[in-house]
């Protein structure tokens, strides 16, 4: 996994980075696919445009991989993901007469599968997370507490990445949860270099704010009965990931 450096990097930045890691990297059951990996095709856009059925079909299995891996890494749930893979490609459906044929549609489908899923969180949490059944997979000799914390850390670090800012979320899950470079990020959202390290710097900040007021991270992770400390937690989770 690619680390930002921007100088100095503090047990508190290696800490938020650990959390991020454990949080969203649970691996879907479907192979991993870099968003930038599809080639882009101007001609496929003018087909779908011109309401061909087939360029549509292409179009999802092009890019279907790229925003399921997102869909999962922020649900934890497959179904959801699913779903939310449907509904974006949909969308894209519906709006394909606005969609540009000199330019990949893949940052903007992201930014549609993003926003579909903390919309989702927002307004209902799943039953199950699926995340049981990974875990198992990975780690068959975790104990059920250590699993059990698992889960809820995972949990915790996507209730944190919902309440970043839009321009924020981007960024997290690209650079964090697809392994992009600093480079790539700032590629895919057609932004500078700098940006994309002053956004990254600014969530780190936003999830460290957002882990200490939770008070299932301190219930949870916190030595003791002082304030929660986040770098001990997360440095548990990344043991036990």
């Amino acid at each position: 996994m690619n680390q930002l450096r921007t100088g100095g990097v503090s047990d508190t930045q290696r800490g938020m980075e650990s959390a991020l890691r454990a949080g969203l990297t649970t691996e879907p059951p479907i192979a991993p696919q870099s968003p930038a990996a599809p080639p882009f095709d101007g001609d496929l856009i003018r087909r779908l445009r011109a309401d061909d059925l087939d360029a549509f079909h292409e179009l999802f299995d092009r890019y279907r991989a790229a925003i399921y891996r997102t869909a999962y890494g922020l649900t934890g749930d497959p179904q959801a993901a699913e779903e939310i893979l449907q509904d974006t490609f949909a969308r894209a459906y519906a709006r394909r007469a606005a969609l540009r044929d000199d330019m990949s549609p893949l940052p903007w489908l992201h930014r549609v599968a993003v926003n579909l899923c903390f919309s989702r969180r927002r307004h209902k949490q799943p039953a199950t997370t699926g995340d049981e059944q990974v875990v198992h997979i990975e780690a068959p000799d975790v104990q059920p507490d250590a699993l059990s914390e698992q889960k809820e850390l995972r949990q915790i670090v996507r209730d944190g990445v919902a309440a970043l800012p839009p321009k924020h979320q981007s960024v997290v899950v690209l650079y964090y949860l697809h392994g992009m470079s600093l480079q790539e990020t700032a590629s895919f959202l057609d932004i500078r270099l700098g940006t994309v390290k002053s956004r990254l710097h600014y969530a780190l900040r936003g999830l460290r704010t957002h882990l200490e007021r939770d008070r299932r991270f301190e219930g949870a992770y916190g030595p003791g009965t002082g304030s929660p400390d986040a770098r001990v937690a997360v440095e548990r989770a990344e043991a036990a990931s």
